[in-house]
């Protein structure tokens, strides 16, 4: 399991001295509630292991119930309450139906952690467009729709943080990546507009920019024929 550790980190970091301390992040708040897409495997289980602490509760999503079980039951052990919202990101009645059942469980979403996404191992001339649909779909879409339809209800309960994994791909383009660097480049146009617009209603927005990161993700990405990719990055081994 990855093993991952809260902080805080600025990515704009000429000014900062040599050596310089990066401050790590307080430790969770026991009645926090966080709603997290991708909760299956990689960094959103990392993320829901992290925040599982006796009085959180964590709300796992993902596209198979059976996926999100075994997270779930490790998060219990840890003391938190979870509840399992299993959704595609990719289809509008079902982001909308998890949403109004997220309210009928929780008073409040204290942070919302757009996780879920899908990559690409595929050059632009060999793409089509059903295969750049689907990663745009995914890997922009669903995010933006999810945070959306949650927005109204974060508003109305006093706020929240959403936090969105971008990666290094949003901050410039990668060969085999042209509609997941692409997808990446828009959560970056929208969220920072979003965060714009309601940083008066206590909305926070949070971008996450990794680089490689060892997870199966690679495994699921898509290549030009709409199969996975089925294998593990080089450099990650």
């Amino acid at each position: 399991m990855l093993n991952l550790k809260l902080e805080t980190r600025n990515i704009y970091t000429s000014n900062l001295k040599q050596n310089t301390p990066i401050p790590k992040a307080q430790n969770p708040t026991t009645s926090r509630t966080t709603w997290i897409t991708g909760a299956s495997s990689g960094i959103g289980e990392a993320l829901a292991m992290q925040l599982a602490v006796p009085g959180s509760t964590i709300i796992l999503s993902g596209l198979e119930k059976i996926q999100l079980e075994p997270v779930a039951a490790k998060c219990k052990i840890k003391g938190a309450s979870v509840h399992i919202i299993p959704f595609n990101l990719t289809i509008e009645n079902e982001i909308t139906a998890a949403v109004d059942k997220v309210q009928t469980l929780v008073t409040k979403i204290d942070i919302l952690a757009n996780i879920g996404g899908i990559g690409q191992r595929s050059l632009i001339v060999e793409t089509p467009d059903s295969v750049s649909r689907k990663i745009m779909e995914t890997d922009f879409w669903g995010h933006a729709s999810l945070s959306s339809k949650i927005l109204p209800f974060m508003v109305k309960t006093g706020g929240g943080t959403i936090v969105v994994m971008s990666s290094l791909s949003g901050l410039f383009g990668f060969p085999q990546r042209s509609m997941y660097c692409a997808a990446k480049h828009a959560l970056h146009g929208f969220f920072e507009t979003l965060r714009l617009e309601h940083h008066k209603d206590n909305i926070k927005v949070l971008m996450v920019c990794p680089g490689r990161v060892k997870t199966n993700f690679s495994y699921g990405a898509l290549t030009s024929t709409g199969d996975t990719h089925g294998q593990m990055d080089k450099g990650k081994e």
